[in-house]
C-alpha cells in the first residue's frame, strides 16, 4: 500500500486488527520493509502492525527531495503517523530506525503518545575512530586538496563503507549527515517503556552500546542474544521471536 506523506508515495504493509494497539516498526539503513515481517507474523495477532519503507530506502518510497540530515527522517516519521491517524502507538526500530526513534522521543511537539519502545541493535552512539582510522582519515584530508572532484568521489566510493558504496550521491549525503550526529546526550530523553534487544556479536552497533542505553534511558531492559550480530533477529529467529511473544503478551 501507498500514502502521500508530504508529496512522497511511502509504501507500507499492515497486518493484524486495525483497531488493535499500532506497532510501527522503523527499518535499519537501506532496509525493505519486507525484512522485518517475521514482527507482524510474531505478534500481528493482537497487535496493528505497520512496517515502513522510509524515503530513499528501496525504490519502492522515492529519495527525498533533498539531503535529509536526521532530524529530516525524524519529521517525515511524524508526518507519516499523523498521516496514518495514529493517535498512540508502539515504535520500534532496527539500527538506523532506533536513531530516528531516540531523536524523535526528544521532540516535544508530536502529536501523539508513544506507549512503548522496542530497540533492535539501536544505532546513533558515536565512538572513537581508532588510531589507525584517525590516521587514514587525516591523510585524505591533507591529500584532497591536491585531488580533483572525481577523484575523491572515487576514493570515497572505494573507501567507504558497503552502505554508503550501495546508496545514491543523495543518500549518502543523508547518511553522513546522520551518522555525524552523536545521540548520546539524548539517551535519558527516552522516557517511555524501552526494551532492547542486541546480538552479543553485533560489530556495527557493539552490545556496549545497549548496555548503555540500559543505564542511560529512565526505564529499559536489555534482553542479550548470545553470538547474533548487528540482525539479531535474522541471525536467532527462534530467540527474536520468543522475546518479543514474552514481552507483547502473544502466543
Amino acid at each position: 500500500m501507498k500514502i502521500d506523506v508530504n508529496g512522497i508515495p511511502t509504501y507500507y504493509e499492515e497486518y493484524g486488527p486495525g483497531d488493535a494497539p499500532a506497532v510501527l516498526v522503523l527499518p535499519g539503513w537501506m532496509a525493505k520493509a519486507s525484512l522485518y515481517r517475521m514482527i507482524p507474523d510474531t505478534i500481528s495477532e493482537k497487535y496493528h502492525v505497520i512496517l515502513i519503507d522510509m524515503p530513499g530506502f528501496t525504490g519502492d518510497t522515492p529519495e527525498p527531495p533533498e539531503a535529509w540530515d536526521l532530524d529530516g527522517f525524524v519529521d517525515f516519521t511524524i508526518a507519516f503517523i499523523k498521516a496514518m491517524g495514529l493517535d498512540s502507538l508502539i515504535l520500534m526500530g532496527h539500527s538506523f530506525g532506533g536513531r530516528i526513534i531516540i531523536k524523535l522521543m526528544n521532540k516535544t511537539d508530536f502529536p501523539f503518545s508513544v506507549d512503548k519502545i522496542v530497540l533492535i541493535d539501536a544505532a546513533g552512539i558515536r565512538h572513537e575512530l581508532s588510531d589507525k582510522a584517525k590516521r587514514k582519515q587525516k591523510m585524505f584530508k591533507l591529500a584532497k586538496h591536491f585531488m580533483s572532484d572525481k577523484q575523491i568521489e572515487h576514493y570515497k566510493e572505494t573507501h567507504g563503507s558497503a552502505d554508503y558504496r550501495a546508496a545514491s550521491p543523495l543518500m549518502r549525503e543523508c547518511m553522513v549527515k546522520a551518522i555525524n550526529e552523536d545521540l548520546t546526550p539524548l539517551l535519558s530523553g527516552v522516557t517511555p517503556e524501552t526494551l532492547l534487544i542486541w546480538g552479543t556479536a553485533d560489530t556495527a552497533t557493539p552490545i556496549e552500546d545497549g548496555e548503555l542505553m540500559e543505564k542511560t534511558m529512565p526505564d529499559a531492559g536489555l534482553a542479550k542474544i548470545e553470538g547474533a550480530g548487528h540482525f539479531s533477529f535474522a541471525d536467532a529467529p527462534i530467540i527474536f521471536k520468543n522475546i518479543l511473544k514474552s514481552y507483547f503478551s502473544v502466543g
